[in-house]
């Protein structure tokens, strides 16, 4: 078995999610950030790549009143473990689980600071493989996973079947071919490969749009 898999992607309506130059706060608005904020209290964990949590340096912890004690597990998929050991991820890591899913040896570091790293079976891509990645996770008793990173992450999650709904919190503006994408290539030889999915709703949320959609196997 492996965690229930959420993917949750806030672009603007043509699925870009930063400008050219990484411009990306905030394509969403106050209200779809609170919805956010909720979707992380509601999982037992929530997933970036290590790309997004060096451009950020996020904490990704539940800011919501009445919603502190609610906090999710922090997991960075980082190959290298080039998460830094003050990054604020690991700043806190004793205050709020952190996890490191690397194909190394757990560095010293890292450990020092209180995260907890897991080296895992490398893909043929080099990376951490998807499949020991979701095992390794399941085992320390996590059923429900928010993926939240970049591009690359949201297309290996989607390349490896994993995703079992999208939480997709839609923008009204335009940034162009030039933009960042949601989602890294798929590497679809045939449209009937595409992964697919069904709406199951879509509401307003402040001046942006809120959809849901079901994988279907």
């Amino acid at each position: 078995m492996r965690p229930r898999v959420t993917l949750k992607l806030a672009t603007s309506l043509d699925g870009r999610i930063a400008t050219a130059s990484g411009e990306s706060r905030w394509i969403t608005g106050e209200e779809a950030r609170a919805e956010g904020h909720r979707l992380r209290a509601s999982h037992d964990a929530i997933l970036i790549g290590v790309g997004t949590a060096l451009a950020d340096d996020p904490l990704l912890t539940v800011r919501q009143p009445g919603l502190e004690d609610r906090q999710p597990v922090r997991v960075v998929l980082d190959s290298r473990q080039r998460l830094s050991p003050v990054s604020k991820l690991a700043m806190t890591a004793r205050e709020s689980p952190v996890i490191v899913l690397t194909v190394q040896l757990p560095a010293p570091a890292l450990v020092r600071a209180g995260v907890e790293v897991i080296q895992v079976h490398a893909g043929r891509d080099g990376r951490p493989s998807l499949t020991h990645v979701l095992t390794a996770l399941r085992g320390r008793g996590l059923i429900s996973l928010l993926v939240e990173g970049g591009g690359e992450v949201a297309g290996s999650f989607l390349r490896g079947e994993a995703v079992d709904r999208i939480e997709w919190f839609r923008a009204p503006i335009l940034l162009g071919a030039e933009g960042r994408p949601c989602v890294a290539p798929l590497e679809l030889a045939k449209l009937d490969a595409a992964p697919k999915f069904r709406r199951v709703s879509a509401e307003p949320v402040g001046d942006d749009l809120w959809e849901r959609y079901d994988a279907v196997r």
